[in-house]
């Protein structure tokens, strides 16, 4: 592409909801997708010391070496949600040109952990398309895809279903619905309790005080945690925590090969950007109906998956996880990730509970709602299965069902 060329746009496409593009979208159901990335497909200390690092994972199971090897694993193990820094499952990719996209939810199923030496690879296909309605574009799009990721040894580590939503730029910027926000101002003694709540998380991971599914009553909450107020480091810290960046010509290549993804934004001077710079760029964000920068999805489901894994301890294995993304997460906002034990239960012998995790904002606003997570705990009856994987138990997993 010359310097000349001006198929690419200064703004953002404005790309149309039509019945003919979700036909289109929906004609692609069962169609495997391109890997998005890879990112990072070598599984290492320090790809996961990094992927933590992005995350705000302070777990030392996942970043200590010699806590590791005293483990019951003999060595650090990557943190459930680490196949992200390969590529963001359900991510805006596929149909619907220049509509834009936000990640909108994921269910993980986890089968195996992966350790330093590993390497991912994953298969990802359509499952799924819906036209529905909403307050904050009007006509949008949900799209539904599911991942198989595998270890160098084709076996399964996590089966994923994830789906975004797609609106028409214009309308959700028109609608306004939140336009009205404003960054907040916070209290000394909300600062000081955020402070307290991320300067000492690590003394609340629970850790080799093994939790045993005896002691866990139905009610019982999890220990909250805090990722905020939002800033860019916190949002450019995610990016390169999952291996994400293009530069110069691996950029351009992809913005010829794809343009109603990219744009040369006149802030830049002409530089090309990615239409998803609105979660680092005001200006973009306000394109979309969005009042300021805003988070990654993956990155809010990371800190749900995280207020799990402190509460449940090394001897516990995450089976399952699902976490829903409604509201935005701004620049400036707090997100308080809680989580409530919910079910008490046994399957084929393995003990288990189920546990209701949400995250709310600073306002007290819900922006991840009806999560759902499921934990095999060690039980102190000797009759219990035991596993460091807990693979042999059949939870059903996660599949598209149409609406």
């Amino acid at each position: 592409m010359s310097s000349k060329d001006n198929s690419m746009q200064a703004a953002p496409a404005q790309g149309l909801i039509t019945d003919e593009a979700i036909d289109a979208a929906k004609a692609m159901i069962g169609r495997r997708l391109r890997p998005e990335g890879p990112y990072v497909q070598d599984v290492t200390m320090d790809t996961i010391r990094n992927f933590c690092n992005g995350t705000g994972d302070l777990n030392p199971l996942y970043r200590d070496l010699e806590y590791g090897r005293a483990s019951r694993y003999g060595g650090i193990i990557a943190p459930p949600m680490f196949p992200m820094a390969y590529g963001w499952m359900g991510r805006t990719r596929w149909g619907l040109p220049g509509v834009h996209g936000f990640y909108a939810g994921n269910e993980w199923e986890m089968f195996r952990h992966l350790r330093p030496g590993d390497r991912i690879d994953c298969e990802e296909r359509v499952v799924g398309v819906e036209d529905k309605e909403s307050e904050f574009s009007g006509r949008l799009v949900i799209q539904y895809v599911e991942a198989h990721f595998t270890n160098q040894r084709d076996e399964l580590v996590a089966r994923v279903l994830g789906w975004c939503t797609r609106h028409e730029r214009k309308a959700a910027k028109d609608k306004g619905k939140y336009k009205d926000i404003t960054t907040h101002e916070y209290t000394p003694d909300e600062l000081a309790a955020i402070d307290d709540a991320v300067l000492n998380e690590d003394q609340r991971i629970c850790g080799r005080d093994i939790r045993y599914w005896e002691d866990v009553t139905e009610g019982q909450m999890l220990p909250p945690i805090a990722r905020g107020p939002l800033s860019m480091m916190d949002t450019i810290g995610f990016v390169v925590g999952c291996g994400r960046g293009h530069t110069h010509g691996v950029l351009l290549k992809g913005a010829v090969k794809h343009p109603s993804h990219f744009f040369r934004n006149p802030e830049a001077a002409g530089g090309v950007e990615y239409t998803g710079i609105g979660h680092h760029r005001e200006s973009t964000a306000k394109e979309v109906g969005v009042p300021g920068v805003y988070d990654y999805g993956p990155q809010r489901s990371s800190w749900l998956c995280t207020l799990v894994t402190n509460w449940m301890g090394d001897g516990a294995v995450l089976k399952r996880i699902k976490t829903e993304l409604r509201r935005f997460n701004t620049l400036g906002d707090t997100t308080w990730c809680h989580g409530r034990v919910t079910r008490k239960y046994m399957v084929d012998g393995h003990p288990l509970v189920d546990i209701e995790v949400w995250a709310q904002n600073q306002r007290k606003e819900i922006t991840a709602p009806k999560g759902l997570a499921t934990v095999m705990l060690p039980s102190r009856d000797t009759s219990t299965r035991v596993s460091k994987d807990g693979r042999s138990i059949d939870l059903g997993h996660a599949k598209y069902t149409p609406a």
